[in-house]
C-alpha cells in the first residue's frame, strides 16, 4: 500500500499524461483529484486542460515518434513520477519501452503487448491460440486470395484493416457486393493507407456490444463497470462509423452472470496468455465484446483507455479511491495491493461534434459555456485556446458526462449539460442510452417463467443443428441417406449386400481427458477420441463400422464449443468410414457447471458371420504379435497422467517437456488413432486370428481378452521405441514398467495375432495402407492362464 505522509509538503507526485483528446482531459481530471498528486502535465493537451485548475498544465510537446526524446527529457527534468500515454499510436510505436528504459515509470503496455491493437491479425491469432471466444476469421495480405475467400463463404462479414486506422478501419457491408467493394477499397484503393495492407475478414456477430476497461499489472486484473458506446454518427444507429458519439455505464445488459463469464473465460485468459507468450500486459486493456446468443465474444482488443468510455467510467470512481495509487501499483507490479472501487450509480456521456464529422469539418468556431449543472463534468477534446476563449479544433469537440443514482437520471443530467454549451454547426445524438432504458423497462415487466429462465436454451440447440448439418452430411456413406434433426438415425443395411450379417455395437466415453479439453477450450480432438474408442472396439471383432451417434451433455449449451466437438466427431467418422446419423444434446443446468460437458458415443458395425473375430480357439503357440503404433496416450490413463503433471509442478499450459513448441495440454490432447481402414483388408483376406485394442488396462488386461486358456503372450519391449510422452510420464512419475504396461498403450495402440506364415502378407498389406507395424512378440504355450509376459523390461 502507498502511505500518504502529506506528500504536498515535498511537492507531491507529478504525472505526465500524453495526448490531446477527451480521454486525456478525463485522465488528468481524475488524477488531479488525488491529494497525493501535486501536478498533472498534459502533453500537448487541449483547450480544456489549458484552462483547468492549477494542478493541470499543458506542455507544448507532441506525441509522435519524433517527440519521444523530448518527452523523456521533460520527464527527467521535471522529476515525473508516472507517465500515462493516452492514444494508441505512441504505445504501438514503443513510447512505454523508451520511457522505462530512461528510468521514467510508465503506465502503459510495451510495444510487444501493444500489438493486440496495432495488428488486428495478430490479436485474432492470439485469441485462437488461447481459445478465447471470438468470431470466425481469416487474415489476408493478398487481395486475390481475400476476394476468393469472400466469394466462397456463406455468412455476413466484417472487414477490418489490420493496422491502426484511428478507429475507422472497420467496414460492415450489407451484401456480398458491398463486401467485395469494401475489400477493394481497403486493399486496392488504400482507403486506410498502410493500415489496410493486411485485412481481417471475420464473421459478423449479432447482439449488443459492450466495452470493458481493465487495469492490469501483467498478473492481476481489475475492471471498470461495463460501458456501451454508440459508434454511428446519428440517432437510431444511422450514418457512418465514428470514434464514438456517447456512452453510458454500467451497461445493465452485462449482468453479473455475464461479467463472471467474461472474467473467467476472456479477461484472465487474455492477461495470462500475454504473460506466457513473453509480453505481459501492463496498462489498460480495452476489450470490446458482442453479447451473442452463444455467450460473450471478443470483437477487438485496444491497448489503452477508450474514448469516450474513459469519460464515462472515471467519474464513477469512489471519492475515497486514489486513482493515482491504482495506476502506480499496476506499473510497479503489485495491483493486488490496492482497491479500485466505484460509486453506486450510473454515468452517461454525450459527444458534441463538429458539422461534417466524421468527414471533413470546419475549425476555429468559438464555443460558449454557461453554468454547468450539478452532476455534470465537461471533458474537452477537439478544442484549443484562442484569445480569451476556446474554439473548435477537431471532429469530436467535447463530451458532457452526467452522474446520477439512476441511468435515466444520468442521461437527463448529461443532456442538461449539453444545453449549456453552444458552437456553430455542433451536433450530437439524442438517443444515448435509449437501448438500455428500453432493456430495463422490458425486464421490469412481470412475465411467466420460460424454459430459458431455467437455463435451457432451445434456440441455441436449433442453431447448433443448423451449423452441424453440413458437417454431418460430409460423413454420408451407402445406407445412410437421412438428414439429422429427426427422432432417430436411419441406416439401410440391405443396400450393403451382406449375406449372413451380424451386428456389432460399442459404446464408450472419453474419460478424464475431457478435463484437459475443458481447460484448454479445445474441443475437436476429443470428438475424434470418442469415435475412435468405439470403432476400434468394433473392428477388432472383424466388423466394418457403419454408423455412429453421439451424446453431448452440458450445463449451458455453448454452440461454438459443441459444434467444434461435433466437427471432431465427424472427422473421426470420416477416418473410420462410418456415417454420423444422429445424436443428442442435453442442457442440464445444475447438474453440470457452466463450461463443462460430458460426452458418450454409440457405434454399430456389421460382419459376415464367418469373418467374426476373435478366432480364439485357433490362437496357438508360435503365432506372432504385430503392433501398430499409437499417437500418444489416446483416451486412457489420464487420471494417472494428470497426477504426474500435478506432482511435477506443471500445468497443462506449461511448455511440453518433450516438445517445447507446444503446451503440455496440446500434446496430451493428440487424438486417438483410428485403425479401421488399414485393418479391413486384413480381415477380408482372413490374415488375422485376433486383435486387441489397447485401451484401459494396457497390454496386461487387454491382450488376454482374445487368448484361449493355457497360452500366454510374450512381448519384447525392446521391439519398438517407447515414445517421448511415455518416457516422460514413466520418469516424472517414477512408475514401474509393469504399471506402465497395465495402464497405458505405451506406444502400441493395436495388437494383431497372426499365424507366422501370414505375417509377411499382413505386414505388406499394412504397409500398402501407409501403416507402420512392428513384430512385438509371440504366443507361447510354455506358460498358461492367458498371461502377458514382459521381456526386455530394462530397455524402458
Amino acid at each position: 500500500m502507498f502511505i500518504d505522509t502529506d506528500p504536498l509538503v515535498k511537492g507531491g507526485l507529478k504525472v505526465l499524461v500524453i495526448g490531446n483528446g477527451g480521454r486525456e482531459h478525463a485522465l488528468a481530471w481524475a488524477l488531479a483529484k488525488s491529494q497525493r498528486v501535486a501536478k498533472v502535465y498534459v502533453s500537448p493537451g487541449n483547450g480544456g486542460t489549458a484552462i483547468a485548475d492549477g494542478k493541470i498544465e499543458n506542455v507544448s510537446i507532441g506525441y509522435g515518434q519524433n517527440d519521444f526524446q523530448k518527452l523523456v527529457d521533460f520527464a527527467k527534468e521535471n522529476e515525473i513520477d508516472l507517465a500515462v500515454p493516452g492514444p494508441e499510436q505512441p504505445l504501438v510505436d514503443g513510447i512505454s519501452d523508451i520511457l522505462k528504459k530512461n528510468g521514467v515509470a510508465c503506465f502503459g503496455p510495451s510495444k510487444m503487448a501493444a500489438r493486440v491493437e496495432g495488428s488486428k491479425a495478430f490479436s485474432k491469432d492470439f485469441m485462437k491460440r488461447h481459445n478465447i471466444p471470438t468470431a470466425r476469421y481469416q487474415n489476408f495480405v493478398d487481395y486475390d486470395k481475400a476476394k476468393q475467400h469472400l466469394i466462397s463463404i456463406d455468412y455476413d462479414v466484417v472487414i477490418k484493416a489490420s493496422g491502426l486506422a484511428a478507429g475507422k478501419g472497420v467496414l460492415i457491408p450489407k451484401s456480398k457486393d458491398e463486401a467485395l467493394a469494401a475489400l477493394e477499397s481497403v486493399m486496392v484503393n488504400k482507403e486506410f493507407g498502410e493500415a489496410g495492407q493486411e485485412v481481417v475478414i471475420e464473421e459478423l456477430l449479432v447482439g449488443q456490444e459492450i466495452s470493458i476497461l481493465s487495469i492490469s499489472d501483467g498478473y492481476s486484473i481489475v475492471s471498470f463497470p461495463p460501458a456501451q458506446d454508440h459508434k454511428r454518427a446519428y440517432d437510431n444507429d444511422q450514418g457512418p462509423n465514428t470514434g464514438g458519439m456517447g456512452a453510458y455505464a454500467p451497461a445493465p445488459i452485462a449482468t453479473p452472470e455475464i461479467l463472471k463469464v467474461i472474467e473467467s473465460t476472456i479477461l484472465k485468459p487474455s492477461i495470462d496468455g500475454m504473460r506466457k507468450e513473453g509480453f505481459p500486459f501492463v496498462g489498460c486493456l480495452f476489450t470490446g465484446f458482442m453479447l451473442t446468443s452463444d455467450g460473450p465474444k471478443v470483437l477487438e482488443y485496444n491497448c489503452r483507455f477508450g474514448d469516450p468510455e474513459t469519460e464515462v467510467v472515471l467519474p464513477l470512481i469512489s471519492d475515497d479511491c486514489q486513482f493515482i495509487d491504482v495506476l502506480m501499483a499496476a506499473s510497479q507490479g503489485h495491483l493486488d495491493s490496492v482497491n479500485l472501487t466505484f460509486k453506486d450509480g450510473y454515468a452517461a456521456t454525450v459527444v458534441m461534434a463538429s458539422e461534417g464529422y466524421p468527414g471533413s469539418y470546419p475549425k476555429g468556431r468559438p464555443i460558449s459555456f454557461a453554468t454547468t449543472p450539478d452532476g455534470v463534468t465537461v471533458f474537452q477534446a477537439g478544442t484549443k485556446v484562442e484569445g480569451d476563449g476556446v474554439v473548435t479544433s477537431g471532429g469530436r469537440v467535447l463530451t458532457v458526462t452526467g452522474v446520477s443514482n439512476s441511468l435515466q437520471g444520468a442521461i437527463d443530467t448529461a443532456y442538461k449539460g449539453i444545453e449549456t454549451i453552444q458552437f456553430q454547426g455542433g451536433f450530437y445524438r439524442k438517443d444515448i442510452g435509449a437501448k438500455a432504458i428500453a432493456y430495463l423497462a422490458e425486464n421490469a415487466k412481470p412475465r411467466g417463467i420460460t424454459y430459458a429462465d431455467a437455463g435451457v436454451n432451445i434456440e441455441a440447440g436449433n442453431r447448433l443443428v443448423d451449423i452441424i448439418k453440413p458437417i454431418v452430411k460430409a460423413t454420408k456413406r451407402p445406407g445412410a441417406d437421412s438428414d439429422i434433426g429427426g427422432f432417430g438415425g436411419i441406416f439401410d443395411i440391405k443396400r450393403l449386400g451382406y449375406k449372413d450379417p451380424l451386428f456389432v455395437s460399442a459404446t464408450d466415453g472419453v474419460g478424464t481427458k475431457l478435463m484437459i479439453a475443458h481447460e484448454l477450450k479445445k474441443h475437436d480432438s476429443v470428438g475424434i477420441d470418442l469415435v475412435a474408442m468405439q470403432v476400434n472396439d468394433i473392428v477388432v471383432q472383424g466388423a466394418e463400422p457403419l454408423f455412429f451417434l453421439d451424446y453431448y451433455a452440458c450445463g449451458h449449451l455453448d454452440v461454438q464449443a459443441a459444434s467444434e466437438f461435433i466437427k471432431g466427431v465427424a472427422d473421426g467418422c470420416l477416418q473410420a468410414g462410418c456415417a454420423l446419423v444422429g445424436g443428442e444434446t442435453a442442457e442440464m443446468p445444475g447438474l453440470y457447471t457452466s463450461g463443462d460437458y460430458d460426452v458418450a458415443g454409440f457405434a454399430v458395425g456389421v460382419v459376415e458371420r464367418d469373418h467374426l473375430l476373435p478366432l480364439t480357439d485357433s490362437v496357438s503357440g508360435g503365432d506372432l504379435l504385430i503392433g501398430l503404433p499409437s499417437s500418444g496416450v489416446h483416451s486412457n490413463g489420464f487420471s494417472l497422467v494428470r497426477k504426474v503433471v500435478t506432482n511435477s509442478g506443471l500445468t497443462i499450459a506449461s511448455p511440453c517437456p518433450w516438445n517445447s513448441d507446444i503446451s503440455l495440454g496440446e500434446a496430451l490432447l493428440t487424438p486417438t488413432r483410428i485403425y479401421v481402414k488399414q485393418l479391413l483388408p486384413l480381415i477380408k483376406n482372413k490374415l488375422v486370428k485376433a486383435m486387441a485394442h489397447i485401451t484401459g488396462g494396457g497390454f496386461i488386461d487387454n491382450i488376454p481378452r482374445v487368448l484361449p486358456d493355457n497360452v500366454s503372450a510374450e512381448i519384447n519391449l525392446s521391439s519398438w521405441d517407447l515414445p517421448p510422452v511415455f518416457k516422460w510420464v514413466k520418469s516424472a512419475g517414477n512408475i514401474e514398467t509393469e504399471e506402465m504396461a497395465r495402464t497405458f498403450n505405451c506406444g502400441i495402440g493395436m495388437v494383431l495375432i497372426v499365424n507366422e506364415k501370414d505375417a509377411s502378407a499382413a505386414i505388406d498389406l499394412l504397409k500398402s495402407a501407409g501403416e507402420t507395424s512392428y513384430i512385438i512378440g509371440n504366443i507361447t504355450e510354455k506358460k498358461g492362464d492367458r498371461q502377458v509376459v514382459l521381456n526386455d523390461a530394462s530397455s524402458w
